[in-house]
């Protein structure tokens, strides 16, 4: 099975190591991946911030960089959802509606892909630890990937898991809210990170590096000693 791997900017720029981890979980499970380097940012923080006719552009460079993938497997629930959006986007387009409908159909977060397409939710892990798992606003309310995580972190080897207070509630990124609305954002993610300290894990786990880097960022300010990882990371540990 062949996978181009849609890795994010964040990934890309600041979390390359769960691009690798990722890649070599695929790999472990079988599929052949590929890495479309003319992949640039989905679009997603201009689209939000209401810069639609900007945001296109990336958009048709996204779709014309994965327009020969078999499957597409993102690394962010957030963003993988954002291909899904495109055919709303340019519903009414000829061409590129027909585009983004194609892109849709075959893309999916990593845990997604690995539960409903690979059928598999024991990737054989092992991982020694007390975490507790942080489930992303738009992977669960948008894109509706919401025990595909649970699945697997059930089945690796060694890990106690302890499930978060609060687990639906905003870490307070939001993308460019966590910039334009920061005095906010700042007093969401400090309720998560003491949530996270109510479950006495020593990791916090999640899907997507936006929330993972918000979270890590405070946790990291207030001197908390709580280690953050993508489930790429996890998952890929033997």
């Amino acid at each position: 099975m062949k996978v181009s791997l849609f890795a994010t900017c964040l990934v890309d720029m600041f979390h390359s190591h769960v691009g690798k981890a990722a890649v070599e979980l695929l790999e472990r499970l079988g599929c052949e991946v590929d890495f479309p380097e003319s992949q640039v940012c989905c679009g997603q923080p201009a689209y939000n911030s209401g810069y639609v006719k900007n945001s296109k552009e990336a958009m048709k460079r996204m779709m014309e960089a994965f327009e020969d993938a078999e499957y597409v497997v993102g690394l962010s629930g957030s963003c993988a959802y954002m291909f899904h959006e495109y055919e709303n986007i340019f519903k009414g387009d000829p061409i590129w509606e027909l585009k983004a409908k194609a892109l849709k159909q075959k893309t999916y977060e990593l845990t997604e892909f690995i539960v409903d397409v690979l059928k598999v939710e024991d990737v054989g892990a092992t991982f020694k630890g007390h975490v507790t798992y942080h489930t992303s606003c738009h992977m669960t309310r948008l894109l509706g990937v919401t025990d595909a995580p649970m699945k697997l972190l059930k089945n690796v080897n060694g890990l106690e898991f302890t499930e978060l207070p609060g687990k639906h509630q905003c870490c307070g990124f939001g993308g460019t809210f966590s910039v334009k609305m920061s005095q906010i954002s700042e007093q969401m993610v400090d309720e998560k990170v003491q949530h996270i300290e109510e479950t006495e894990a020593e990791y916090l786990i999640g899907a997507d590096c936006g929330c993972l880097m918000n979270i890590g960022g405070r946790i990291e300010r207030v001197g908390k000693t709580i280690k953050v990882l993508h489930i790429a990371e996890v998952l890929n540990t033997r």
